[in-house]
């Protein structure tokens, strides 16, 4: 049985007790309930189980991730740099191509780019100035605390489930 179908069954028996027109006996009812909240928590818990070892695996992939990612940076960076020593005994060499079967090298010419060594001796039409917000969501939480109204914020209690 789902969890939601227990809900609705406890959620059921709960009505029990509001209904006049019942012709059950309260010990069945109490008995009814109480196997069907049993039923909820076994339920739940074995919910929260699954999603605890679904969090265990989000991890174990996070971990895998990062480690992927800091495997892949540093063969960028031994490919960069073997690019790099590659050039340079070349251009040392003269040689500006070799030719192969696999595929070809050759030095070639950067196109211009721009290097700005002295930001204060730019020319004003040269420089753009960017402003950037961020809303202080912390100073904003501190003055509804203490009853400041904010206009276009307000305090909201969610919930949350622990699973400890």
């Amino acid at each position: 049985m789902k969890l939601y179908d227990i809900t609705a069954q406890y959620t059921e028996a709960l009505a029990f007790f509001g209904d006049l027109d019942n012709t059950l006996s309260l010990d069945t009812a109490l008995d009814t309930l109480d196997a069907i909240e049993g039923d909820f928590e076994q339920k739940a818990v074995n919910v929260a189980a699954y999603a605890k070892q679904l969090d265990a695996e989000a991890d174990a992939i996070k971990a895998v991730i990062e480690g992927m990612e800091k495997r892949r940076r540093a063969l960028e960076k031994r490919s960069e740099w073997l690019k790099d020593y590659t050039r340079h005994c070349m251009e040392t060499l003269g040689k500006t191509k070799v030719r192969h079967p696999w595929f070809n090298l050759s030095i070639q010419k950067n196109p211009p780019s721009v290097d700005v060594y002295d930001e204060a001796a730019l020319p004003f039409e040269y420089v753009l100035e960017v402003t950037t917000t961020k809303v202080d969501k912390a100073a904003i939480k501190a003055a509804l605390l203490d009853g400041v109204a904010v206009a276009g914020a307000k305090l909201s209690n969610g919930t949350r489930l622990v699973i400890k």
